[in-house]
């Protein structure tokens, strides 16, 4: 899906001014190895990516060009993520844990994550997206409907061949959530909320947009 330049575009460390991104030592406990392992997540959607492990060259090289480094225990050698398939990862956080031996990178992915071409690595088991996930999961799917072009193919398909008719739907949603929250059971407010993040999601991506933009918007007004 198509994002802002706000989402999308990305600067050194100096140009953002992301304090998480400095370079000075952070007080990471390596393993016997030298590894620590790190976990990437979607910036945009919170969803794990993929899990790799860092040396102390991997994790400065991270942190000072703010793509995501690797080093590879089965090649033994140090590698930049996507570097042959293009699909990087570049840093928007670097978080680690209470024991100082464990890495989460908040990460604006350019491509699958997986070698195999999955979108995540971990793409087997339990795949049904929870409850977390169902934004994220409706706007793959709108982002698919609005890149097949074919108006008949669904109700998605109609509304973004009609921008009008998505304002005039959100507010008909939200007049609906609205009489809902009035007098209604919870199910039935939560139903009617679940269709104005749905016209939402829609009218977004009409846009070029995507949720995440909103929710950037939010961050910014925190005091």
């Amino acid at each position: 899906m198509q994002r802002t330049s706000r989402s999308s575009t990305f600067a050194s460390p100096a140009e953002r001014g992301w304090e998480n991104l400095r370079v000075d030592p952070l007080p990471i406990r390596f393993d016997e190895q030298g590894l620590v392992a790190c976990v990437m997540q979607d910036v945009h959607t919170g969803e794990v990516l993929t899990l790799a492990y860092m040396n102390e060259e991997a994790l400065a090289r991270t942190r000072e060009t703010g793509e995501v480094h690797f080093w590879s225990r089965s090649r033994g050698e140090l590698w930049r993520k996507g570097a042959t398939s293009g699909a990087t990862m570049r840093l928007r956080a670097l978080r680690y844990d209470c024991d100082e031996d464990a890495l989460v990178a908040l990460v604006d992915p350019a491509g699958p994550a997986c070698h195999t071409g999955e979108r995540t690595c971990f793409y087997r088991g339990d795949t049904s997206p929870v409850a977390g996930e169902a934004l994220a999961a409706l706007e793959r799917t709108i982002a698919e409907r609005r890149a097949a072009g074919d108006v008949g193919s669904s109700y998605t398909a109609e509304l973004l061949a009609d921008p009008a008719r998505i304002g005039e739907k959100v507010r008909e949603e939200a007049e609906e959530v609205s009489r809902a929250a009035a007098g209604e059971s919870d199910e039935r407010v939560a139903e009617e909320a679940a269709d104005v993040l749905y016209h939402l999601a829609v009218l977004m991506a009409s846009r070029g947009m995507s949720m995440t933009d909103a929710y950037e918007a939010l961050n910014e007004r925190r005091s």
